[in-house]
Order: C-alpha cells, then structure tokens, then sequence
C-alpha cells in the first residue's frame, strides 16, 4: 500500500499504527516523527514567509474570503507516486491541504481507484475515531484500536490524580486577533486538572476580547498558537505584553503564563493528545501555590513567561 498523507495529525497517525514505509509523500507541514522529513513535500502555503499573527490571519481571511485554497497541492506529483489512500481534512482551511483540494487534484485520474480519506476532528471522540478511520483505510483496524484503547488509558489515569481546586486556565489558540483554543483543548485541560475558559467542548475556537479575559480572570494562561513552535511563540508574544490590559490581568501579574509548542502538541490531532494533557499537568503543578518544589519544564515544550511591567 503506498500512502499520501497532507495533514501533520494523519502522517503522526500513521507512522502509530507502524506504516511509516508505506508513506510515500507528505504536506509541507509534516515534521514528526523526524523519519518523514525526507518524503516528498506534495503541498506548499500560499502566505508569505515571517509574516506576524495579525498579518496571517488577515492574508487567510483574504485568501478563503475569495474563494481561494490557503494551500496549494503538487498536482503532477501527486499523480508520479501513484498512492493508493491520501489522508487529508475537511475541517479547517488553515490547517492543511482540504478535501476540495485534494479532490481538485485527482478528480483527472482515471483507471485507478483511489482512497481518499478526510478527518474531521471536532472533539477528543473524533480524535479517536479518526485513529480508528484511518486504521480502517489502512487495513490495521485491530491496531488501530488497540493504540486508541491505551491512549484513552493514558488520560484516564492522568485525570485521577488532580486538585480539588482546579485552576482557571484560558488556553490561547491565536494571538493576534485573539481567538481561545476550542475543539478538543476544553476537555484535556479537564482532564489536566483544569477548568477551561472561554471555549466549550468540541466547539469551534473563537475570538475573545481582552475583557472578555478580564472578566473571566484567569489563574493560569497557556499561550499556544496553532503553527508556532515555542521560538515563535516568544517572538509573537511582544504584541500582548504591549497591551495595558494585558499586563493589568491577574494570571500575568502573579507570573502565571506559559508559552507552550502549538504546533506540535496543542493543535494536532492525533495520539500526541496524550502528551498534551501531561503536559498541562506540568504547567498546574509548576504553577500550583502548594508545589514545592516546582517541576522541571522542557524549554523545547513549553517555559513559563514573564510580561516585564
């Protein structure tokens, strides 16, 4: 079976279930495992590169405003490796390569069947059975099965161990404009130990206000863009420690911010949920009034961050 994945969850998912050899080609946002770096890139962005939060999201709203796919798809190389599944998404059109892109550029092929495969991940359900759909396509259904079975275990165990105060946590999916981490987030932040702010289970991301966060004053704030890696993350930072505002919340005042990796365990469907949940779990307990000592933290995964005054 030879296997096209344009979507950083469904390659994570694969190379799970054990098929990283039966992956021939990836999108340009494809980085984990390491393994998959040196497969064929089939997609690439149409924005600029270095552009800032509020940029990106204004070249996106452009771009899907006019009816024009934010990703474009190698279409002749697509068809040279000649798969027999493409995973792709139909959910976001920011996030990868879309089922109406992925459709566009097969809908030409004729004499071989092609699988196409969509997630669609609202909810930490959904992420399960995207694991199990694409275990489905393929034919690792058992194995599939059995590597949802224990990641399930993994949150379950986490979620025993908690405060009985749980803490306030607003999760930022988007600095700039200023958009609060929705879908599956709300419930690994349970999970974790928290009580999330300002986003609902399986419901879409939206955009907040500051005084929508002042109002809901929070005790912990995880700043962990979708696409920005921790590096990153502290560069766009500067654009909420400018705001007054910002600066006057309690969370930022008491140092209680962490940045965290977005991109690879905030904003990716697939079994690293898992990791997410432990690793708020961490940012609770270092942030936590009765830890002593405070936990390590991995920089390359998350830091705590200071808003100079």
């Amino acid at each position: 079976m030879r296997i096209v994945s344009l979507i950083a969850s469904a390659t994570e998912i694969t190379c799970s279930l054990g098929q990283r050899e039966a992956l021939v080609g990836r999108s340009h946002e494809c980085d984990n495992p390491n393994e998959v770096i040196s497969l064929p890139t089939l997609t690439r962005t149409k924005l600029d590169k270095g552009l800032s939060s509020h940029d990106i999201d204004t070249a996106v709203k452009s771009l899907v405003g006019d009816g024009l796919a934010v990703y474009q798809v190698d279409e002749a190389q697509l068809r040279s490796l000649a798969p027999d599944v493409i995973l792709t998404q139909d959910q976001c059109e920011v996030c990868a390569a879309s089922l109406k892109d992925v459709e566009a550029a097969v809908c030409d092929w004729v004499g071989r069947p092609v699988k196409i495969i969509s997630l669609h991940p609202d909810c930490l359900a959904d992420v399960w059975r995207d694991v199990q759909a694409v275990g489905a396509a393929l034919d690792y259904e058992a194995h599939a099965a059995k590597i949802v079975s224990d990641a399930q275990a993994h949150i379950a165990a986490a979620s025993l161990a908690v405060p009985t105060k749980r803490p306030k946590v607003l999760v930022v999916e988007w600095i700039d404009p200023l958009m609060s981490a929705g879908h599956w987030i709300p419930e690994l932040v349970t999970a974790a130990g928290g009580a999330p702010l300002l986003a609902e289970d399986g419901g879409p991301s939206p955009y907040v206000s500051m005084n929508d966060i002042v109002a809901a004053d929070p005790d912990v704030i995880v700043v962990a863009p979708c696409g920005f890696d921790v590096e990153r993350n502290g560069i766009e930072m500067a654009t909420l420690d400018i705001d007054p505002v910002w600066r006057e919340l309690r969370a930022v005042r008491e140092g209680r911010i962490a940045i965290a990796d977005g991109n690879l365990y905030f904003n990716r469907p697939s079994l690293s949920v898992v990791d997410t949940v432990y690793i708020l779990k961490d940012i609770f307990a270092y942030f936590g009034k009765d830890a002593a000592p405070k936990p390590k933290f991995n920089k390359a995964v998350w830091r705590p961050w200071t808003t100079l005054n």
